[in-house]
């Protein structure tokens, strides 16, 4: 893919686009992650079971599952300015109707839109910065975008928090207001880099790499994980004693700790390799699994969500550094790279959140948990098995 000199910088990429694609993330994520303490409330509102509440959380995920390879078809066709433009369009009117629907059906039709756009507005601006940035710093440029994803998932869970007191259709609103003011920022940063546009076709024989194979299942897997946790958790919280407030607090710790967390983990998977952060991320999320589900009261669990959680949201650094790397030793246009990387996620994370609720309804909150840390922990002895120069060989010759 034709690149263009990069001015000088620590990421290697020009400071206004940083700033735009981690504006872009975080505006993204709030609005996903708005819902969490939101939860409770509409599950005895609108009377949902364990079941439906898994729909609604899942509505998005999966409107992100169908988005992803249309998204990143789009980003390599139309560009990846565009993508962004119509991503975040979409999301500003679905977070907008999201917030003053009063029924079930309204409410899973906008959180779905909302997927589809996120679909875009990521492969687009992930897409756009890997592009930009050097083999040698990407895991930094994108640590720093998750970075600000996640301090979306930090105000997130405030804004859901401030809804449930002040009514969700003027909290919403303001991804309206988001969204329009990162369309013109858009057209203010640099122009991006041009690459020859591919089709779905070229993708599919991409996934054979094992710096792209390997980045998807890592990405399947923290979503996976992501959706157990983002249905079961704010429930026992709240069967345990926890208000919309209180919810809030512990994802806002959890987020706040892994703001920092994700550009340092950029940096480690920059000078000690991809895999080196992602060993740790995955025993950290086996403790997780195997604990969450039985620890009591209301402030043990709180404790170890604040301090677990971020295992699962690190996980997407390295992933996406692996993603960008195997793209360009097939040279695939990052925005179709990004588009199966977003494929990953949402099947991942939409799969656990419509099973997990029904599951633990029928048998016990235990049993998502535990099939959750037993994927972890296979993961974690395939790759040690496969060792790190099989799977960064490809990685490092680009």
């Amino acid at each position: 893919m034709t690149r263009r000199a990069r001015p000088p910088g620590r990421s290697g990429v020009a400071p206004g686009l940083v700033v735009l694609v981690s504006a872009v993330v975080f505006v993204d994520t709030v609005f996903f992650t708005a819902l969490t303490p939101l939860l409770p409330h509409y599950v005895h509102t609108l009377g949902l079971s364990k079941a439906q509440a898994g729909v609604l959380v899942a509505s998005y995920p999966v409107g992100t599952l169908l988005g992803a390879v249309p998204g990143g078809v789009l980003a390599s066709r139309l560009g990846v300015r565009r993508a962004v433009m119509i991503g975040l369009a979409a999301m500003s009117v679905a977070s907008f109707v999201f917030g003053y629907g009063h029924s079930l059906g309204l409410l899973d039709a906008a959180r779905f839109i909302q997927g589809v756009a996120g679909a875009c507005t990521w492969a687009g601006g992930l897409a756009w910065l890997a592009a930009a940035a050097s083999t040698e710093r990407r895991g930094a440029a994108l640590g720093t975008a998750f970075s600000a994803a996640v301090g979306g998932a930090l105000v997130g869970p405030v804004i859901g928090a401030v809804a449930s007191h002040v009514g969700t259709g003027p909290a919403f609103s303001a991804a309206t207001v988001g969204g329009g003011t990162l369309m013109v920022a858009s057209l203010l940063v640099p122009k991006p880099v041009v690459g020859i546009p591919q089709t779905l076709r070229s993708a599919l024989p991409a996934i054979t790499e094992p710096a792209i194979s390997v980045g998807m299942w890592l990405t399947f897997l923290a979503g996976f994980a992501l959706g157990v946790i983002d249905v079961l958790a704010p429930l026992r919280l709240n069967r345990l004693g926890a208000d919309a407030l209180v919810i809030a607090g512990i994802f806002l710790g959890a987020a706040a700790i892994e703001v920092v967390l994700a550009p340092l983990v950029g940096r480690l998977a920059d000078r000690r390799g991809r895999m080196a952060p992602v060993r740790l991320s995955l025993m950290a999320a086996v403790a997780f699994g195997v604990l969450a589900p039985w620890l009591r009261p209301l402030a043990v669990l709180g404790v170890l969500l604040v301090i677990g959680l971020p295992a699962f949201g690190t996980l997407f650094v390295p992933a996406a550094a692996m993603i960008g790397d195997g793209a360009d030793r097939r040279q695939l246009h990052h925005g179709l790279a990004y588009g199966l990387g977003n494929l990953a996620w949402a099947s991942g994370q939409g799969i656990a959140a419509a099973a997990s609720g029904a599951l633990a309804q029928a048998t016990a909150d235990a049993v998502p948990y535990l099939i959750m840390a037993t994927m972890m922990a296979a993961t974690a002895l395939v790759l040690r098995r496969r060792g790190e120069h099989g799977i960064e060989r490809g990685t490092e010759a680009v």
